[in-house]
């Protein structure tokens, strides 16, 4: 019996075989080979769309940061630098990205933490806004150079994300300062003469409720107010951070942007001209919003195993192509591409080639009768899927191919075997 399964665009059952964004994943994989991520360029613009449009509507003064540690390919900047994204930057690396993909300075922010001070110097020489995470890194950069912008990273003491780990506020946080503490980095900033600010904060990834962006940002514009009363600042943006979740589990529902409009983009108007604070920018910094659903992981399956406790599917991605399963027990779909139309018949467990047990892509999944030969296909890995893969075990990286008005185009090339000592020096 054939069953018909539930896709969401860009993906779409053609007679039993994954399509994305109109390609046959089939062919996608014969042509580039696997591990594969295929990203789709308009599923990219319409979630960036999608976005600005509902802030907007509540808003008008609004801008969107991309976070560019979600998926920092360089076609993925241009293609959002052209829908009129901001870049949110987190090292100096991403910022020559960010460069090199056509991003002004003006355009960008860079929210570092534990920063040396030769990135602050190339922050500076670069021209590009800072977001202070501590008294130490402002005091250390303001040595080096007085920056155009300057903003200051608050803990606003409460925090949220889909693991411990995406956790970005709230009293174990690494990050941010504290309420006293900003009032102290803001005066010291005036002081040495900055002349334009902004004020941020980050709770957390992967969040799906808007509850926690409501309760955190009543706190930043309650700080924003004191400084502003107490320090005499004007902010030419509030960035309220990014964290906007996305589904991975069958039963996760969409975040509600129209909750958060109505919910914090609405009173934050209102809480803006109550305490004073002008017509600063409404910032938000999107990652995995924008591109986690624009993109697929194709792998092979090369071994089947049985042993008496488990059915195991051997493909030739690991967690050194996607490590969010291993590193935080995520939940990725995973469906069998060239049998869409096949009833799920088994429970397996879809492992990798990495020499570790805990190298699992899903873990007693549902599934049909897989066969070797099989390709599968791993959902919503745009966002730190290739960004945090790795060469462990000594495995060249995937490749990138981007649906880009409407052919296939490489954006990025399989690593080979001569690429994983590219960068090292026989001793002699």
């Amino acid at each position: 019996m054939m069953v018909k399964r539930k896709l969401r665009e860009p993906l779409e059952d053609r007679k039993g075989t994954l399509f994305f964004d109109g390609f046959s994943v089939k062919e996608l994989a014969e042509k580039y080979d696997t591990p594969l991520y295929v990203v789709s360029e308009k599923r990219i613009r319409d979630n960036y769309n999608r976005l600005h449009d509902a802030l907007i509507r509540n808003y008008k003064y609004i801008r969107v940061y991309y976070a560019a540690k979600a998926n920092s390919n360089l076609t993925v900047l241009k293609i959002l630098k052209s829908e009129g994204a901001y870049l949110d930057t987190v090292s100096p690396g991403e910022v020559f990205m960010g460069l090199t993909s056509g991003y002004t300075p003006d355009r960008m922010l860079f929210t570092g933490t534990s920063v040396r001070n030769d990135e602050l110097k190339f922050l500076a020489d670069a021209n590009v806004a800072v977001n202070v995470d501590s008294q130490s890194e402002l005091d250390r950069l303001l040595k080096i150079a007085v920056p155009p912008v300057l903003s200051v990273r608050i803990n606003p003491e409460i925090g949220a994300g889909h693991h411990t780990h995406c956790i970005t506020a709230g009293p174990d946080s690494k990050f941010g300062l504290m309420e006293e503490d900003a009032l102290k980095a803001y005066a010291t900033a005036k002081k040495a003469r900055v002349e334009r600010f902004g004020i941020h904060m980050h709770i957390g990834s992967g969040i799906l409720d808007v509850e926690p962006y409501v309760l955190a940002v009543e706190k930043l514009l309650s700080i924003a107010k004191r400084v502003h009363d107490e320090v005499g600042i004007e902010f030419e943006f509030i960035d309220i951070g990014g964290g906007f979740g996305v589904p991975y589990k069958p039963e996760d529902q969409e975040f509600d942007l129209a909750a958060f409009a109505s919910k914090v983009v609405g009173p934050f108007k209102g809480k803006v001209t109550e305490y004073g604070l002008g017509k600063p920018f409404l910032c938000v910094e999107p990652g995995r919003y924008l591109v986690c659903d624009a993109s697929i992981l194709l792998t092979t399956v090369n071994t089947v195993k049985v042993t008496p406790s488990k059915k195991f599917v051997g493909v030739d991605a690991g967690f050194n192509t996607l490590v969010r399963p291993t590193m935080y027990g995520s939940y990725h779909p995973v469906i069998v591409a060239n049998k869409l139309g096949a009833a799920d018949k088994e429970t397996c467990d879809v492992v990798g080639p990495i020499c570790e047990s805990g190298d699992a892509l899903a873990k007693d999944r549902a599934l049909p009768l897989v066969a070797e030969g099989d390709l599968l296909a791993v959902l919503n890995v745009g966002a730190y899927g290739f960004s945090m893969s790795s060469q462990y075990n000594a495995r060249p990286r995937a490749a990138e191919v981007m649906i880009r008005q409407g052919k296939p185009m490489l954006v990025r090339k399989r690593e080979q075997l001569d690429d994983l000592m590219s960068s090292q020096r026989m001793a002699e």
